[in-house]
């Protein structure tokens, strides 16, 4: 009987050091999650970025459908290299972006998002990367909108979210729904509406790109800033999201990248 227990006996330690074993093999692999994620991203390892994609030169598609490429789509690939994160791209419409930033289905928009203090109440901005001034562009010789007072009771078209959106609102403008800069400028051309409000680069890099344009700028405001914007809860990522960018502005990196889509640094 004393040896069947002991033969018992050494089956239950042996059994326990197994599991022993075998919690202790799985420990670390919890920690490497865990140490792996200390930002909250939706997916370890790599930060999840929203933007449309269709907004040249921030976020469009070289030649129409070749790869996502922009201003913006490099600083982020730029800030995720330097914190040693994959980049994920997930290409929204301007309209549903900040919902799909609050719903969790990425980590940040990288897309030309400007401060203002309605946004600063419900998200955490990024240090500044673009400085630039918002203008309203008007068909080439229109002389009857040479400021935003000009612009109350006109027709823009606006993206419904955008700050430009509210800019135009505030100028006492009515606004023609569009999806972004692309629709906003054809409906300008086609005469369609009297102005569009958009960002100075977008415009400068479109009558680069299309010279025969027939628009102009009538008027513009005081540089304003944009940012990678994130959810209240992703202070940690936004710490170190600004760590980075500091890094790049330190090594030029955002200088270059400006040089490359605007032949100058206007990360200040």
């Amino acid at each position: 009987m004393s040896r069947v227990r002991s033969i018992l006996g050494l089956a239950a330690a042996s059994a326990v050091a197994i599991a022993l074993a075998a919690c202790s093999s799985s420990a670390p692999a919890a920690s490497d999650d865990a140490a792996g994620n200390e930002y909250g991203l939706v997916k370890a390892g790599t930060l999840t970025v929203a933007t449309e994609g269709t907004y040249r030169p921030f976020t469009f598609h070289d030649e129409g459908s070749g790869d996502l490429v922009g201003y913006d789509v490099e600083i982020a690939e730029a800030v995720a290299d330097e914190l040693g994160l994959k980049v994920e791209f997930q290409e929204t419409q301007w309209d549903a972006i900040f919902a799909g930033l609050d719903a969790g289905r990425f980590d940040v928009i990288a897309n030309q998002v400007s401060i203002n203090p309605e946004r600063e109440e419900s998200y955490l901005f990024s240090t500044p990367y673009t400085v630039s001034p918002s203008v309203v562009v008007v068909n080439e010789g229109d002389t009857s909108i040479s400021s935003f007072d000009d612009l109350e009771g006109k027709t823009t078209a606006q993206s419904l979210t955008s700050n430009f959106y509210q800019l135009a609102v505030d100028a006492g403008a009515n606004v023609e729904s569009v999806e972004g800069w692309a629709q906003a400028v054809a409906l300008l051309e086609q005469g369609r509406v009297d102005a569009t409000v958009n960002d100075k680069l977008t415009f400068l890099d479109y009558v680069k790109q299309n010279p025969d344009a027939k628009i102009e700028v009538a008027a513009e405001t005081d540089p304003s800033e944009s940012a990678l914007a994130f959810t209240k809860d992703k202070t940690a990522l936004v710490k170190a999201v600004d760590e980075a960018l500091a890094k790049l502005k330190d090594d030029g990196t955002l200088a270059e990248i400006g040089e490359k889509y605007f032949g100058a640094d206007v990360s200040q």
